[in-house]
C-alpha cells in the first residue's frame, strides 16, 4: 500500500528516532556476562507497524522538520579515551622544601673514592736521609730499630769468661748463588750447612759483608766482617760473625768475587762449590750475647755468636768490594746492660 508523501516523512523520521533509541538504551543497559548484548543493528532491523493514518498533505514547517532529521549525521558511539600519564611534575619539584632538594642532590651526587693510602717508603741505606737514624720512622715494620732493647752491633766490652761448650760446625762443600741486594754481597748456600750450639741446631741459609765491620771488640774496628745466618725448625736466628783484617788471600772471599752478578738485584750461580769452613779461624772460641738483626726490620732474639780471631783478607780483596759498597755498616747499638759471654 502506498503512503502518501506526508505520511512517508513521518514514518521515516519515526524510524530513525525509534533506531537512535534502542542504541541509547543498549548501552544504559548492563552487561549481563551470561549472553552477549544483541547489537543495535538486529533492533534497528525488526519491522515497524504504524498505523494507518489520513492522507492528509505535510505543512511547510513539518517538512523541514522532515529534511532537518533526514539530513542529520547520526551521532558516534562513545570511545574510551586512552591513558595519558602526566607530565613530571618538574616545577614542583625545583620548588619543594629544601631539605628534599638536598636530599635528591646527595642521591644523584657521585662519590669520588678515597684516595689509596701510598705503601710506606721501605728504602733505606746507610747515609744521609735514609740512613740509619731514619730506619725507624720508614715503616712501622722497622720499630724496633728505634725502639728495641737489645739492638746490634755492639762494642764487646767486659765479656764473662765461662767454660763455654764449643761451638759444633756442620759445613761441607756446597754450591751457592750470590745475590747483590743493593746493600751488600749476599751468598745464599744450598745444601746441608749447619752448627750446634746450647742444645739447638741451626741450619746456615747465607752468608754477607759490611765495610767496615759492624761488631768492635774493645773498641777496635775491622777492616771487614762476614755475618753467617743460621736458622733452626722453629724459626730462631743465630749468626756467627767473623771478623776480618789485611793479610793474605781469603779463598771463600775470592770465590764470592769471582762470581759478583753485573746488576744490583741480580743472583747468579756460583761456577763451582764453596767450603764455608774455610771462612772460619783455627781458634773457634768466641762471644755470645743476645741482640738483633743490624738491619731493617731490627729484628730482635737473635743469639750472636762473635768469633774471638779475626780471619785474613788481601787489600785487593777488600778494596774490590769497597768498590760497590764503601761503607755499609750500622753504627753502634747501646749495650744496654745485656750480658756477655767469652770463652776461656
Amino acid at each position: 500500500m502506498a503512503f502518501p508523501a506526508r505520511i512517508q516523512i513521518q514514518l521515516l523520521g519515526l524510524s530513525r528516532g525509534l533506531s537512535l533509541s534502542a542504541m541509547a538504551e543498549e548501552r544504559k543497559a548492563p552487561a549481563d556476562h551470561g549472553a552477549p548484548a544483541k547489537p543495535a543493528s538486529l533492533i534497528a532491523s525488526k519491522p515497524l507497524v504504524v498505523p494507518a493514518k489520513p492522507d492528509i498533505a505535510p505543512s511547510a514547517i513539518e517538512r523541514a522538520q522532515a529534511k532537518a532529521v533526514a539530513e542529520a549525521p547520526a551521532p558516534e558511539p562513545a570511545r574510551a579515551k586512552p591513558y595519558v600519564a602526566p607530565p613530571p611534575r618538574r616545577i614542583a619539584m625545583a620548588s619543594a622544601p629544601s631539605r628534599q632538594s638536598e636530599a635528591a642532590k646527595m642521591a644523584m651526587e657521585i662519590v669520588a673514592p678515597a684516595a689509596p693510602i701510598p705503601p710506606p717508603n721501605l728504602h733505606w741505606s746507610y747515609e744521609g736521609d735514609t740512613g740509619p737514624q731514619s730506619w725507624a720512622r720508614r715503616a712501622p715494620e722497622y720499630a724496633k730499630c728505634g725502639s728495641g732493647e737489645r739492638q746490634s752491633p755492639i762494642d764487646i766490652r767486659d765479656g764473662m769468661r765461662l767454660e763455654l761448650e764449643p761451638i759444633t760446625f756442620e759445613y761441607r762443600p756446597s754450591s751457592f748463588r750470590v745475590l747483590d741486594n743493593g746493600h751488600t754481597i749476599q751468598t745464599n748456600v744450598n745444601g746441608w750447612n749447619a752448627i750446634r750450639v746450647m742444645g739447638r741446631r741451626y741450619r746456615l741459609e747465607q752468608f754477607h759483608f759490611h765495610r767496615p765491620s759492624e761488631e768492635m771488640i774493645d773498641g777496635k774496628q775491622y777492616e771487614m766482617v762476614v755475618h753467617m745466618v743460621h736458622k733452626d725448625g722453629e724459626g730462631r736466628l743465630a749468626v756467627v760473625a767473623v771478623l776480618v783484617e789485611i793479610g793474605a788471600n781469603q779463598p771463600v772471599v775470592q770465590t764470592v768475587l769471582n762470581n759478583l752478578p753485573l746488576e744490583k738485584g741480580e743472583e747468579i750461580a756460583g761456577t763451582s762449590n764453596l767450603d764455608p769452613v774455610r771462612m772460619l779461624p783455627e781458634n773457634r772460641r768466641y762471644f755470645t750475647y743476645m741482640g738483633s738483626l743490624t738491619t731493617p726490620p731490627c729484628t730482635e732474639n737473635v743469639l750472636w755468636i762473635v768469633m774471638k780471631q779475626p780471619v785474613q783478607a788481601t787489600a785487593e780483596q777488600l778494596d774490590l768490594f769497597s768498590r760497590m759498597y764503601p761503607m755499609n755498616a750500622r753504627p753502634i747499638q747501646a749495650a744496654g746492660g745485656r750480658v756477655i759471654k767469652e770463652s776461656n
